[in-house]
C-alpha cells in the first residue's frame, strides 16, 4: 500500500476540517471531490474571479448527498481578511489554491495579479495563523525556478522571475518560511508543473495549452504554437497534485514541513510532442478528422525555455509517486472533455 492509500485510509476513518480557497477552480474541485468522497468536512471559498459554479456542480453529482452535506460554501474573496478569517474558523487543514494564474495575465495586469497572489495569500496566513489551523498547504509555482538554466529543476536552485506571477508565488515561500520562524505556523508549498486535467477551462484569453488545443481540434479551430515548438513542459495531470496536497497536509515527518517539493511526473514532452499526442489520443476516442498542422508564431514574452521536475525530495519527504504519466493523464482528460464539450 502507498503512502497516499494509507492516508485516505486514515482519512475515511477520521474525518477532519479542511479549508479549500479556490474550490470553485480547476485544481481546488478536483481536491473539494477527492475530499468528501472520503468523507471530510470541507469549507471552500470562492468569489468566481476564475472558478465556476459548474465545477461545484460537477462535484455535487461525483458525490454522495451525505458527504456533499459535508460542505460549506463560502463566496470571498481572500484579498479580504474577514473573508479569510470566517473561512478558517475551526479549520483543520487549509489547502490554499486562490490565485490569479497565467504568466501573460500578470504581465498585462501587475497589480491584479499582486494584490490577489501576495495580499491574498499574506491575508491567509494571518488568518490561519491566528485560527490555530494544523497545517497550510499552499500552491507554489514552477515559474520560480525562472532562467536558471538546470535541468531537471531541484528545488535549492532557483533563478531570477521572468515575469510579475513568478514574482508573486515567489514571496509566497518567503512569506511562509517567515511565518513559520516568527509564529510556528506550519506549511509546505507544492511548485506545480503545467497542471492539466478535468474541469480545467478550454477558454479565455489565458486559457491553459491541453485544453485550449483539445477544444481546438474538437471544433476544426487553428492551432498556434509559441515558438518552435521544441520548448519543454512536465505536464502534471490533476490527481497528481491532489495526492501531493493531501499527503504534505498530513505528513507527521517534521522534516518535511516548511519545505517547498516540486509536483509533476518528472517526464519533458516538448510542445510538437504534445500537439502530436492530443492528435493520437483524439483518434484512439473515435475522433477521426483531418486535424491541421499548428501554426508558429513568435515566442511568448515571460515563457521559460524547458521546464521538467526532479521529483525525488517530494518521493522521499511525503512518499509522493505520481499515479498517472502525462498519456495515462491524457486519456482521462479527453474523456472528459469531449463528455463536457
Amino acid at each position: 500500500m502507498s503512502r497516499y492509500e494509507q492516508v485516505l485510509n486514515e482519512l475515511s476513518q477520521s474525518p477532519a476540517t479542511w479549508l479549500v480557497t479556490g474550490v470553485a477552480g480547476f485544481i481546488g474541485s478536483n481536491l473539494l471531490e477527492t475530499l468528501l468522497a472520503n468523507n471530510q468536512h470541507v469549507v471552500g471559498l470562492d468569489n468566481f474571479a476564475t472558478g465556476h459554479q459548474r465545477n461545484l456542480d460537477k462535484v455535487k453529482m461525483a458525490v454522495s448527498a451525505a458527504q456533499w452535506a459535508r460542505f460549506t460554501f463560502i463566496k470571498g474573496d481572500v484579498r479580504g481578511l474577514e473573508d479569510c478569517q470566517r473561512a478558517c474558523a475551526g479549520v483543520d487543514y487549509v489547502l490554499h489554491q486562490a490565485a490569479l494564474g497565467s504568466v501573460p495575465r500578470s504581465l498585462e495586469d501587475p497589480i491584479t495579479s499582486n494584490a490577489t497572489n501576495i495580499t491574498g495569500y499574506l491575508n491567509m496566513l494571518v488568518a490561519s495563523r491566528d485560527a490555530g489551523v494544523k497545517r497550510f498547504v499552499y500552491a507554489a509555482s514552477s515559474s520560480t525556478y525562472g532562467d536558471h538554466p538546470a535541468l531537471p529543476k531541484v528545488e535549492d536552485q532557483i533563478g531570477r522571475p521572468l515575469s510579475p506571477y513568478a514574482v508573486t508565488k515567489y514571496v509566497n515561500e518567503l512569506y511562509a518560511d517567515v511565518f513559520a520562524k516568527a509564529y510556528g505556523l506550519e506549511s509546505i508549498g507544492l511548485r506545480y508543473f503545467n497542471v492539466f486535467g478535468p474541469r480545467q477551462d478550454p477558454h479565455g484569453a489565458y486559457a491553459a495549452v491541453i485544453p485550449k488545443w483539445v477544444d481546438a481540434m474538437i471544433h476544426d479551430q487553428p492551432i498556434y504554437i509559441n515558438g518552435d515548438g521544441e520548448t519543454s513542459r512536465d505536464f502534471c495531470f490533476v490527481a497528481n497534485a491532489v495526492q501531493a496536497n493531501l499527503l504534505a497536509a498530513t505528513t507527521e515527518n517534521m522534516e518535511a514541513v516548511n519545505q517547498v517539493y516540486n509536483v509533476a511526473a518528472g517526464q519533458r514532452t516538448t510542445l510538437n510532442e504534445l500537439f502530436a499526442l492530443i492528435k493520437e489520443e483524439l483518434s484512439c476516442n473515435g475522433i477521426v478528422k483531418e486535424i491541421p498542422s499548428a501554426l508558429y508564431r513568435e515566442f511568448r514574452k515571460g515563457d521559460v525555455r524547458h521546464s521538467l521536475a526532479d521529483i525525488s525530495k517530494a518521493s522521499i519527504f511525503l512518499g509522493y509517486l505520481p499515479t498517472h504519466s502525462i498519456k495515462q493523464g491524457m486519456r482521462v482528460a479527453l474523456k472528459w472533455y469531449l463528455e463536457n464539450d
